[in-house]
């Protein structure tokens, strides 16, 4: 004649639970709490990356200087490849768009040096000294 309950539950009035069943359960309850915590802290990190991104931009923002360039300014191009001269030029802008059609990292203000001389103009040649008339 079966009872249709085990003996604990008719001592007890529980169900029995094996150590291997309790592991079980704790251990998915602990897993479920890690994944929980990988979760926060992915999220925490993301945070993190976005207000480094935001400082390191407002820092790169400032330390840029701006080119302004008018019609009729001299400047330099660049010329990339590495047998000539680095900056070719001067040339003169005749126009300028909104947007740019020229990279500005392409070209710098063209500085002339100061005007040259022209007229009448001394020459002097070094020469060494002679000895006076007398000694040698």
């Amino acid at each position: 004649m079966p009872l249709g309950m085990s003996p604990y539950w008719i001592v007890f009035g529980k169900t029995y639970h094996l150590p291997c069943n309790l592991a079980y359960a704790q251990a998915g309850e602990q897993r479920k709490f890690q994944l929980q915590e990988l979760d926060e802290l992915c999220l925490e990190a993301y945070e993190n990356f976005r207000i480094y991104k935001q400082k390191v931009k407002k820092f790169h923002d400032q330390k840029i200087l701006r080119k302004d360039f008018h019609i009729g300014q001299k400047v330099l191009l660049l010329i990339t490849g590495k047998l000539r001269s680095r900056w070719d030029g001067p040339f003169v802008i005749t126009n300028i768009f909104p947007n740019g059609a020229v990279n500005g990292h392409q070209i710098k203000p063209f500085h002339e040096g100061p005007a040259p001389i022209t007229g009448d103009m001394e020459i002097i040649s070094l020469m060494e000294l002679a000895p006076p008339d007398g000694t040698t």
